[in-house]
Parts: C-alpha cells; sequence; structure tokens
C-alpha cells in the first residue's frame, strides 16, 4: 500500500507524455488531462489517508506536476497566441520559481515546493485553464492566471527566504 500513491504520481508523469501525442482540445486530450487531473488529487489523498506521505513522494508529485505544466504550455504556446507582456510575465513567475528552489537546494540540500493553499489555488486555476479555453478569451485567462501564480511564487520566495526550516506542508504564509 506504501507505493500506491508514488506509483499514482509516476502515472501521471507518463500520462502528462503522452498528451503531446494527442490533438490539443480533442475528446483524447481531455479524457488524459482528466486522468492527470484526478491522479494529481488521488495520490496526496490516498497518502494522507494512508499515513504513506513521503519525502519521495512529494518530489514524485512535484515532479508529475511540473511536467504536467511543461506538456500544456508546450502544447498551447501555438493555440493561444500570447501577448508579449503575458510571455514576459510568464518567464518572471518563472524567474521566481526557480530562485525559491535554488533558495531550497542551497538551505536544506534538497529539492522542494511548497503544497500551500496559493499554490494549490494556482494549480486549480491552470488545471481550469484548457477546460474554459473554448468559452473565455485567451487572454482575460492568462491575466487571471499570471496574476494568481505571481501571488503564490512571491509568497512562496518570501516563506523560503524567512524560514530557518523546510516546511514543505506549510498553509500559507500567514501561517508561520
Amino acid at each position: 500500500m506504501r507505493i500506491v500513491p508514488n506509483c499514482i504520481s509516476v502515472s501521471r508523469m507518463i500520462f502528462s507524455l503522452s498528451m503531446i501525442f494527442v490533438k490539443p482540445l480533442s475528446l483524447a486530450f481531455y479524457a488524459i488531462y482528466i486522468i492527470c487531473g484526478l491522479s494529481d488529487i488521488m495520490d496526496g489523498f490516498i497518502a494522507r489517508k494512508t499515513g504513506t506521505s513521503s519525502k519521495l513522494g512529494e518530489k514524485l508529485d512535484t515532479m508529475a506536476d511540473m511536467i504536467m505544466a511543461g506538456v500544456l504550455l508546450v502544447m498551447f504556446y501555438p493555440i493561444i497566441n500570447l501577448k508579449i507582456e503575458i510571455i514576459i510575465w510568464i518567464i518572471l513567475i518563472g524567474i521566481i520559481r526557480l530562485v525559491s528552489m535554488i533558495i531550497v537546494f542551497k538551505k536544506y540540500k534538497t529539492f522542494a515546493m511548497l503544497h500551500s493553499y496559493s499554490n494549490k489555488i494556482t494549480g486549480i486555476v491552470l488545471y481550469i485553464f484548457p477546460i474554459v479555453i473554448p468559452h473565455i478569451h485567451t487572454t482575460v485567462i492568462m491575466y487571471i492566471s499570471c496574476v494568481v501564480a505571481s501571488i503564490s511564487a512571491i509568497e512562496e520566495l518570501i516563506i523560503q527566504l524567512t524560514s530557518s526550516e523546510l516546511q514543505v506542508n506549510i498553509k500559507s504564509i500567514l501561517s508561520k
């Protein structure tokens, strides 16, 4: 039972990579996408409920999230026709996230991202993105996504800069 959550995370990596081979916004895409979303919910839920949470599981979950985000960025870049300011904004968010990861590595000699409320909200917003593309103008979706992602990236950076110990499951900057 201990390895089930990790297997789910690894399967999300495989399913995420398989999205590269299907047409974006097709039925096959949405089927795989929903499986990825459900697996993201299930791995952590099962690990917490069965008491099988682990450092490896946290890392696998983060890696699976990053792979899925990367695949989606590559898939949707040609479709959504990003304005230059959005591209710059996304790059800045990425830089803030990278700086946070470097700080974590320097301070704690490990790779980790926080499971804060703001990061979870960002994940939900980004997960909803492909679902609402046919219904809401992409520029509006991108501005909302970037605002939410900026807030969570800045919060994580502040937490990493000010913390004396790694608290991967910290809820927010206010819960210190």
